[in-house]
C-alpha cells in the first residue's frame, strides 16, 4: 500500500486567461496532518476543488490513493470526506437527522451516526435541532458528516473561519487525534498560522498560486532562524548606532532585531556604553508567521 494519498503533478487552473493555479505539485503521506496555507487569493480553495474533482485542471493531474481521480473518482473520492466552506445541514433536523440523511446517501450503516458524534464530541446532541448549536457545534457536526462511511482522507477548507477561541481549540484538539486515533489522513487550508503550527506535521505554502515551500514541520523549524530581540531606549539612535558597528539590524514593533546571536553580550554593552536603558535582551526563533511572509512577501489576511 502506497504512502502517498495525494499527489498532484503541475496541477494548473485558469479562468478567463488568468491563472489561479500553476504548476502545483503536492505530496501528502498517509498519517500526516498537512497544513495547506497561502494568503487570501493564492489559490488554496480552488486546489481544494481540483482533488475533490469540483473543478477540471486545464493542465496537470491529480492522483487520491495512487489511482489518478480522473479514471478511478467514485472509489477515491468514496474514501474522501470533506468539508467546504460552511457545513451544509438543515437547522429544522436534529443532528441525528441530518446525519441519517449523509449515511443513507452513502450506503454506510445506521451505527455509523453514533460513531461520527462521538468522534466529533456530540454524542450528548444527537436529539438536539441543529437550529440550537452554536457556530463551533456545527462546524463540529460538518466534520461528522464528513466522517460518515469508511474514510481514510479528510480535505477541510479553513475548519476554524468565523469560530471563537474556544471553538478553535476545540476543533485543533479534534484534527490532533484524527490520525493517532482514527487513522485519518487530514489535508488543511488555514491562514491561522498559529493554530496550523501546533498540529501540523507537514506543511504546504501557496503564493500567488505557486508553491513556494513544502516540506515537514521539522522542515519549517530549520527556516525558523535565531534571532536577538533588543528592547531599548531611543530606539532609532540605538539602531543606528549599531548599524555603525557593522551589525546588521532591523526594527520592528519598536524592538531591535539581529541574527548575529553569538554577539549578544557586545551588543549590550555597546549599548549600555552609549547612554541606552536595554530593558530587554532575548533570544527567540522567528515564528511561523514570519517564515511565511518571508516566502509569500504577503501580510497574513
Amino acid at each position: 500500500m502506497s504512502d502517498e494519498i495525494i499527489r498532484t503533478i503541475q496541477l494548473t487552473k485558469r479562468f478567463r486567461g488568468k491563472t489561479a493555479v500553476r504548476d502545483v505539485s503536492l505530496s501528502v503521506t498517509r498519517g500526516s496532518v498537512y497544513a495547506f496555507l497561502g494568503p487570501n487569493g493564492a489559490g488554496k480553495s480552488t486546489t481544494i476543488r481540483m482533488l475533490l474533482g469540483l473543478l477540471r485542471p486545464d493542465a496537470g493531474s491529480v492522483a487520491l490513493f495512487g489511482a489518478p481521480l480522473s479514471t478511478d473518482r467514485y472509489t477515491s473520492l468514496h474514501r474522501t470526506g470533506s468539508l467546504v466552506e460552511n457545513p451544509s445541514v438543515y437547522p429544522h433536523l436534529t443532528a441525528g437527522e441530518n446525519l441519517d440523511i449523509a449515511r443513507r446517501i452513502l450506503g454506510a450503516p445506521p451505527a455509523d451516526i453514533d460513531r461520527v458524534l462521538a468522534v466529533v464530541g456530540l454524542g450528548y446532541a444527537r436529539g438536539k435541532l441543529v437550529k440550537t448549536f452554536s457556530l463551533g457545534m456545527r462546524q463540529r457536526l460538518g466534520l461528522a458528516q464528513a466522517l460518515i462511511g469508511k474514510r481514510e482522507l479528510l480535505i477541510l477548507d479553513e475548519p476554524t473561519n468565523g469560530l471563537d477561541p474556544a471553538g478553535i481549540t476545540e476543533m485543533r484538539q479534534l484534527i490532533r487525534r484524527l490520525p493517532a486515533e482514527f487513522g485519518i489522513t487530514v489535508f488543511l487550508s488555514s491562514h491561522l498560522l498559529g493554530e496550523v503550527e501546533q498540529v501540523a506535521t507537514h506543511v504546504g505554502i501557496l503564493s500567488q498560486g505557486q508553491m513556494v515551500f513544502q516540506g515537514t514541520a521539522s522542515d519549517v523549524s530549520a527556516l525558523r532562524t535565531p534571532r536577538l530581540r533588543i528592547r531599548a531606549s531611543r530606539v532609532d539612535q540605538a539602531h543606528a548606532l549599531l548599524i555603525a558597528q557593522g551589525w546588521a539590524a532591523d526594527v520592528s514593533a519598536g524592538d531591535l532585531l539581529m541574527t548575529d546571536v553569538a554577539a549578544a553580550a557586545t551588543v549590550n554593552r555597546v549599548l549600555v556604553e552609549a547612554g541606552h536603558d536595554v530593558e530587554l535582551l532575548t533570544l527567540e526563533s522567528a515564528t511561523l508567521e514570519d517564515v511565511f511572509l518571508g516566502l509569500t512577501h504577503a501580510e497574513v489576511a
